[in-house]
């Protein structure tokens, strides 16, 4: 498994967490639900991207 790919989730969820509590303390409740999302967006979008590799590689490795 790619290594840098488990720590850049890692860091997203570590930025997302803070940004959530800081936006929570400051009653602005809805903003940290979207920032939360935001960050569940992106993070998707990168296994997305790994799985798209991993079936590109088991394609050529069996010729389909």
């Amino acid at each position: 498994m790619n290594i840098e790919l488990i720590f850049k989730i890692a860091a997203i969820g570590i930025i997302v967490a803070v940004l959530n509590q800081l936006l929570i303390r400051s009653g602005r409740e809805e903003q940290a639900m979207m920032t939360t999302l935001a960050g569940l967006i992106v993070v998707l979008m990168m296994i997305v991207q790994e799985i798209n590799s991993l079936f590109q590689t088991i394609e050529t490795i069996f010729g389909f």
